[in-house]
Order: C-alpha cells, then structure tokens, then sequence
C-alpha cells in the first residue's frame, strides 16, 4: 500500500514540476525554495489521500489542486478536465447545451456577464450584472467558476433554480429550463434606410456572418443604405482572431490590437488590411455594461480610428487574453498570458470602453393617452373670436364647435376601453438610428 502511496505521490509530484517549474520562472526563483514547496505539496497530498475521512481519487485531488493554483490567479484562469475541455471546444463552434449565460467570479458568487439572445435565461429576463448566488438552493460560494458552470448544464428540459441578487431588488429565485443552445452569431435586419447588424458573440462562423448578412443588406437597399449599427450590447466576447477579423472588415488600415505579457518580446499586433465591406458609409457601434472582451476589441478599434461612433454605456472592461494549453489527456488550462490594448494604446482592463456618446437604456411611452381630446385656446373662458369665422345661422359663434374626433363612428362602449399597450421600443437603438441618419444627411449635403 504504501508503494502504491508513493509512487502516486511521485507522479504526481512530477507531474506538477512540469506545470509549474517552468524555465522562465526557475530561472527567477531559488531553486531550493521550489522543491521544498513542492515537498508541501507532496506531504499534503500524502496525508489528505490517507487521512481524509471519506476516500478521495487522485485524480480528484490533483484536479482540484491546479484548479486552486489557478484560480487564485485571476477570474479568468482555470483548469479545464477532459469534458469541460471538450465542452468549450463545442461551445466556440456555435452550438452547447446549458442555460445561455457567460459568467465569471465576482466576490465568490458568480456574476452574469450578458445572457445570450434567444437562449433559456435570456426568456427568463437574466440581465447583465446579476449575482447568482445559489444553485437549486446550494450556495455558490467555495465553488470554482468550472463547477458552477458545470452545475449549471446539464440534460435538456431539466430545470435549475438560480437564486440572483440584482442591485435594487431583493433576492429572488429564477427557474430555468435547459435547453440545447444553437448560437447564430450574426443576425441582421433593414431600419429604414440602415442596415442593422446583431453579433451576439464571436465565434468561428463570425466574420462570414458579418460577410454574409451585409450583402443581403447591399442587395435589399442599393444606393438607398444610409450606413449600419452594429449592436454589440451583451456580446461577452470569444475568439481573439474572430474579433479582429471582423474589426479588419470595416478598415483599410492601421492596427487593430495589441497583445502583450510578460515576455516583451512575445508582444504581437494585428492590422488591417485593404478593403472595407461598408464601402465607407457611416458606421454606429452600440455597447453596454454586457460588452467583454473581444466585443470590447472591435469598439476599440472602430473608435479609435474614427471609423465608428460608439454609443451607449461603459463596456465591461475584460482586457485580457486568456490562452487554451491542452494538458493531453489530462484536459487543459486556460491561462491569462496577455492584456490586449487597443489601436492608441489604451489598456481597457478594469476600466472599459467610453462611448463618445454616452446613452442610457431608457423607454419611450406617450404622454398624452391615444385619443384623448386635450384643453385648447377655443375652451378658455372669453376668448376671442376668430374673425375669419362664418357665422352658423343656426348656431353662436362664440361658443367653439365640437368636430367630430377620429373614433366618433366606434362603438362608444369600446371607446372606453384602455389603449392597447405599446410596442417596448429600443431607446438606444433608436438613437443610434438616428445618429446615423444624421451622419448620412451630412454626408450627402457636403458631396453635393
């Protein structure tokens, strides 16, 4: 038994030294200090996996060790064992099962990034910014972000129930039905004059979606296309290359981003190429709270190259690139290797894009109830006459005549009934629309 015990712990000592001693950080550290701290390792290893009250495997204690080392370093990096590693890889192809949120860790609870459209916890109203604070009733708290995700997926027409704290309202239990979750990345439609495209997050059919979905547009409207928006709120992000191929679309040149890390001269930057797929016309880029990371590139670039107004509110500010490291059968790690900074050299880690114009989530509701007769000039007590008027033989020019309004051949009792409620109308698109109108008018006025 105790040849098996440390044979274990030797394997797994070695297996350890290779994720951690690495040559860049032996070459900083005192060599001696390294080995007795993965002697700790090994003690604790030795004694947990003989002394804990129930038996653990190895490969449990291991795994969770790693886990700890990494997510200790940052909210982003994790170990990822061989399902969530075959998990992810399904997910930036388009298509997983699960509930349709990118969350990370904040304070121990797990905090929504943006729901996805169209997905179980879009429908149930999830929003940017709420706290999921348990899972069917289990705190999250002491869980890592691999295992409350893990939680949170499972069969299709299962049901979980999130218990979410939201600023301003008092905690509240949500219960959402699993589904399989079909992403189309790119969806689109005409505003008017505009061409409207929705990219909810980058994955590998992203670019030939934006490709795809502004020639449809070109082919509905011709010469009459005034320019796009571009709605990017909730897109929490996904692959780097994806997002500076679609920034490379509607540039003709200059950089589009930088990466950097510890080793300086590992630094790398993107740049555009030759051709714009908008030919020009103006572009709007909306954004929100819910815009993380590789959303956050696009905006960045589009900005500071003035080829687009960014409008709404403060991105997330997620300014980093985290690089998947297969571990063979092991699985694999994602690790926090880069910050990216935008074409002027700004880091956005923590602090976010601004917009250039700054526009609030807001509704639009009519003052005035539909159909109502409201106090005129004429109902003012001794007001004067209009001498224009032609006297009624039969009636008083001083009293105002009553015209017949547009719903006096309706049904009186259906008169009474209360207006159907409108339409819920998009504030922030709604300026962005106008915006580019704007933009086009002046456009056209100083070409003419």
């Amino acid at each position: 038994m105790m040849r098996h015990m440390a044979k274990g712990a030797a394997g797994a000592l070695v297996w350890l030294l290779i994720l951690v001693a690495q040559p860049s950080v032996a070459a900083e550290t005192n060599k001696s200090d390294t080995y007795r701290l993965l002697e700790l390792f090994g003690d604790v290893f030795e004694r947990v996996r003989a002394s804990y009250v129930e038996e653990v495997s190895d490969e449990t204690l291991i795994e969770s060790a790693v886990q700890g080392m990494l997510s200790d370093l940052d909210p982003h990096s994790t170990f990822l064992n061989r399902k969530s590693f075959r998990d992810m890889q399904v997910q930036t192809k388009g298509e997983f099962g699960g509930l349709g949120i990118e969350v990370t860790m904040e304070g121990g609870y797990v905090k929504v990034v943006s729901p996805i459209d169209d997905t179980p916890a879009f429908r149930a109203g999830i929003m940017a910014g709420d706290l999921i604070t348990h899972l069917d009733g289990e705190h999250v708290q002491g869980l890592t972000l691999s295992k409350a995700v893990e939680k949170m997926r499972g069969p299709i027409n299962s049901d979980i129930k999130l218990t979410i704290r939201r600023e301003g309202t008092e905690p509240f239990d949500v219960t959402i039905t699993r589904d399989k979750i079909r992403i189309r990345s790119v969806r689109h439609r005409i505003e008017d004059n505009a061409g409207y495209l929705r990219i909810t997050n980058f994955s590998e059919r992203t670019e030939a979606g934006v490709r795809s979905a502004i020639e449809k547009i070109k082919d509905k409207l011709g010469d009459k296309l005034a320019g796009y928006v571009i709605d990017l709120r909730n897109n929490p992000g996904g692959l780097l290359d994806q997002a500076v191929s679609v920034s490379d679309a509607f540039l003709e040149q200059g950089e589009i981003v930088s990466t950097r890390g510890r080793d300086k001269d590992n630094a790398q930057r993107y740049h555009a190429t030759p051709g714009d797929l908008a030919d020009g016309l103006p572009l709007v880029v909306l954004i929100n709270g819910g815009s993380a990371s590789a959303s956050e590139i696009v905006a960045g670039a589009l900005q500071d190259h003035r080829r687009a107004v960014v409008l709404g509110t403060k991105s997330f500010g997620k300014g980093s690139v985290q690089t998947i490291i297969p571990l063979g059968r092991s699985g694999a790690i994602k690790l926090t290797t880069q910050r990216y900074y935008t074409p002027s050299g700004k880091s956005i880690q923590a602090t976010g894009i601004d917009p250039d114009i700054e526009v609030a989530q807001a509704r639009i509701e009519p003052i005035a109830r539909a159909g109502r007769r409201t106090r005129q000039e004429a109902d003012l007590r001794g007001a004067l006459k209009n001498d224009k008027d032609k006297k009624d033989d039969k009636g008083d020019a001083s009293k105002p005549k009553q015209t017949p309004g547009p719903d006096a051949n309706k049904d009186p009792a259906a008169a009474n009934q209360p207006p159907a409620p409108a339409k819920r109308q998009d504030f922030q698109l709604a300026r962005a629309l106008d915006l580019l109108r704007g933009i086009a008018l002046y456009r056209n006025r100083m070409t003419n």
